[in-house]
């Protein structure tokens, strides 16, 4: 089945009371047993609900895995995947990594005495560096926010296997549209499904998709023991926009790259981070494991005045400045001081984030209307 196809039916059926094309929101606590342990497969919806489960399969089918699960954020996504583990185990992950990611890692788990080593993983050698008999994860987010940078999956998967170790992969940039990281050698795949996945800036949600049953049972027991779930309306508005995933992610990328290009000509701007260039570090990589280079773009201003790029992220009218990405409205974001300011600053410009770095998610609208925006406000 191809994925336009799987966004729209995997996982859903006609209501067999009703005939309704659509999902219900079964918004409900419980369900009445006929006896003990005599159900329809449903006892308390923070271990299943029927709207949440339909969305975990359809998550599942269009990742081409197996398994689907569903949390109240995709913060509480990684928290999951993190309780897998031991005090003592070791993950090794990527420098340039999601703020939240980030401050989960080393300021909740690592005071239970799990190690987190964070390092230029655009470079498999340094990652193999690392690893020793304690490692049991390796953490991967590419294209990695705001950086955009490409790590090669299918290289970190050999790693990962070598040393017996989990490796999971932050898809959220690239959406299942354009990356299968299950396909690649990935054991989870995490999304924060408030971004592309539900589309529209009205959900806050994160998943994660698995095809090992061993690992799923893992997932399940964490989810249902610490009760992180999404709720029905949350999964009933999920479901929805998964349907023009497809469609709307295209367009972001249509978007992207003429913004990209144009940003790249552009006097005042020094460098322009975006995997589609050919000349971007890791572009082969990219066109290896994407089929399409995103919505996703960060920028630095010459000089890296950190008051010229507050005037610019300000000043636009059409893109929002607002935390988040993926919605169908552009959006701006200044990531040292929103979402990467929980990075020790010196840590964070190590890695590129620099007080004048500007990250764009593009939208779906008209793509002319949006190189006005920013002529105007970088004028």
């Amino acid at each position: 089945m191809k994925f336009g196809t799987k966004a729209i039916h995997a996982g859903v059926h006609p209501d067999e009371s009703t005939g309704a094309i659509m999902t219900p929101i079964y918004q409900t606590s419980t369900y009445v047993q006929a006896g003990v342990g005599n159900h329809k497969g449903y006892e308390y919806s923070r271990t299943l609900n029927p709207t949440r489960h339909a969305l975990e399969k359809n998550i599942a089918a269009i990742e081409n895995g197996k398994f689907g699960a569903c949390f109240g954020s995709g913060l509480a996504a990684i928290d999951c995947v993190i309780k897998m583990l031991n005090p003592g185990d070791e993950v090794i992950s990527t420098n340039d990594l999601y703020g939240g990611s980030y401050r989960l890692f080393t300021t909740i788990f690592a005071k239970y005495g799990i190690v987190f080593h964070f390092v230029d993983m655009q470079n498999p050698k340094a990652v193999e560096a690392l690893v020793n008999e304690k490692t049991k994860m390796i953490w991967v987010e590419t294209p990695t926010n705001p950086m955009m940078n490409i790590i090669d999956i299918e290289a970190m998967s050999a790693i990962a296997k070598k040393a017996h170790a989990l490796l999971c992969v932050d898809n959220t940039f690239a959406t299942p549209y354009l990356q299968n990281p299950l396909d690649l050698g990935a054991d989870i795949v995490m999304h924060s499904v408030t971004k592309y996945l539900g589309g529209h800036s009205d959900v806050v949600m994160g998943a994660l998709v698995c095809s090992d049953e061993k690992i799923a049972g893992e997932m399940y027991r964490i989810q249902n023991s610490t009760g992180a779930v999404t709720a029905p309306m949350d999964s009933f508005l999920v479901l929805r926009g998964i349907k023009t995933l497809h469609l709307r992610v295209q367009r972001h990328c249509e978007n992207g790259e003429v913004i990209a290009r144009f940003l790249e000509t552009h006097p005042k701007i020094e460098k322009v981070y975006w995997p589609g260039f050919e000349n971007h570090p890791n572009h082969d990589v990219a066109k290896k494991q994407m089929r399409g280079f995103g919505g996703m773009i960060s920028f630095t201003l010459k000089g890296n005045k950190l008051e010229e790029a507050l005037e610019i992220v300000k000043k636009v009218e059409l893109f929002a400045l607002a935390e988040s990405l993926g919605g169908v409205e552009s959006l701006i974001g200044h990531p040292a001081t929103m979402t990467h300011a929980s990075i020790p600053k010196e840590a964070r410009e190590k890695t590129g984030v620099v007080d004048s770095l500007i990250r764009l998610s593009v939208g779906v609208e008209d793509v002319e209307d949006l190189i006005a925006d920013l002529k105007m406000a970088l004028a």
